[in-house]
């Protein structure tokens, strides 16, 4: 798709027809790779002491891009490095994600008491993200952040009523986000993109062309590459828009198969947090399941126009290196919970809860004791006391086993 969707700006650009399909097949390598790494790396490993470099990476490219940043279509959110362009938000996201997994993770254990709790949320998420939404002027990326944190926040068992707090305070910031910024609050023409003021020649225009190209793909579309909206007429088409583009040439049997797809990768990311070893891995990927996807949903419903236009492209599908690396580690970081760790085979489960008991043999040339010699005399018989219990025939062949000793396995249960 971003070949079709693509071609017409990279020959309007002097470039060849498929310069934005080459350069995106190979973030796609990269990322692949990138998956796989981190699919093998132990996920414990991102929430340890190699997470505060990770942050403080983060901060660092936030920063860097509130000084050095591009300004492109009024929003200063890209780095470069060179010839190549970094969106440092959209790695910082998956950062303050693990961070919001260590903090509740510290506080749960008893490591961090509330106050102190809440000062290191203020510290490491609330206060970076704001310089984040201030400086870039980023209210898609830090509403991903903020519904990924949530998400965190229900997977490690928080109370559903703090849940409501903060969501209710997330919905009172954007809010004030919106209606306090005044070209966000033009962007509230997606409810009638016509009245725009300009006769849908402003602000409204291009949700205008994002439904001629849904109406024109019909049920079954126009056929690959056969688009008409991407001749310049819809911005952004093969980045932000291009959802627009595959409903237009594969119609809504394509745009449906494509929401079907990120509800499977849903269904299947959020088993993989339910079927994890510890809370950890829980919180990781479901975390970074709903991060992925509502991302994705977000992207399809500003294009269909039922919520405000947000910048943010569509994972896996659009255009662009940093949202195709960014999607693919949120997705190896869910493979790495799914990969099942090994632990001892049943015969090394048996052997080690076997119990052993060590019997001593005679040291060499100290007599044996004779049969019966030291015995004490069977009841019933004269001339030899009885025992104690009354009986030895319950006693015969037991002895206490040593102390420490692990029960039987039929006593134990295994979660594996």
């Amino acid at each position: 798709m971003v070949f079709s969707a693509s071609m017409v700006k990279a020959l309007e650009a002097g470039k060849p027809a498929s310069d934005f399909f080459t350069d995106q097949l190979l973030f796609v390598i990269v990322g692949s790779v990138v998956a796989a790494v981190l699919w093998r790396v132990n996920y414990r490993t991102w929430v340890g002491p190699a997470l505060w470099i990770i942050w403080a990476v983060a901060v660092v490219l936030i920063l860097a891009t509130a000084v050095m940043g591009t300004d492109n279509y009024g929003a200063k959110r890209w780095l470069y490095i060179g010839s190549v362009g970094v969106q440092p938000s959209e790695f910082c996201k998956i950062a303050f994600l693990l961070v919001a997994v260590r903090l509740l993770l510290d506080y749960r254990s008893g490591m961090v008491e509330f106050r102190a709790s809440m000062v290191r949320v203020l510290i490491f998420l609330i206060v970076p993200i704001a310089i984040m939404y201030r400086t870039q002027s980023d209210l898609g990326t830090t509403v991903i952040c903020a519904v990924g944190i949530i998400a965190v926040m229900w997977m490690g068992g928080v109370p559903r009523k703090v849940i409501a707090a903060v969501l209710a305070v997330c919905v009172v910031g954007g809010l004030i986000a919106i209606f306090g910024t005044g070209y966000r609050a033009g962007r509230l023409v997606f409810l009638d993109p016509w009245n725009d003021g300009k006769g849908g020649y402003g602000t409204g225009y291009n949700i205008i062309r994002s439904y001629y190209a849904l109406s024109e793909g019909g049920l079954f579309g126009v056929g690959l590459g056969n688009s008409h909206e991407k001749f310049q007429y819809l911005f952004a088409s093969e980045s932000d828009f291009i959802f627009a583009v595959i409903g237009e040439e594969l119609g809504l049997v394509g745009a449906m198969a494509v929401v079907l797809l990120f509800f499977g990768v849903l269904f299947a990311g959020l088993s993989i947090a339910e079927r994890s070893d510890d809370e950890i891995g829980t919180m990781v990927a479901g975390g970074c399941t709903v991060m992925l996807v509502f991302q994705a949903f977000l992207n399809i419903a500003c294009v269909i126009g039922v919520f405000p236009t947000t910048g943010k492209p569509l994972p896996f599908i659009s255009a662009g290196g940093s949202s195709m690396l960014a999607s693919f580690i949120l997705l190896g970081l869910i493979l790495s919970v799914s990969r099942p760790e090994r632990g001892p085979s049943v015969y090394e489960q048996r052997r080690a809860d076997l119990r052993l008991v060590r019997q001593e043999r005679p040291e060499e040339g100290r007599p044996r004791p004779s049969r019966g010699a030291g015995r004490p005399d069977r009841p019933g018989r004269t001339g030899r006391p009885d025992h104690p219990s009354g009986s030895r025939s319950s006693d015969r062949g037991r002895r206490p086993a040593p102390s420490g000793t692990a029960p039987s396995p039929r006593s134990r249960s295994f979660r594996r």
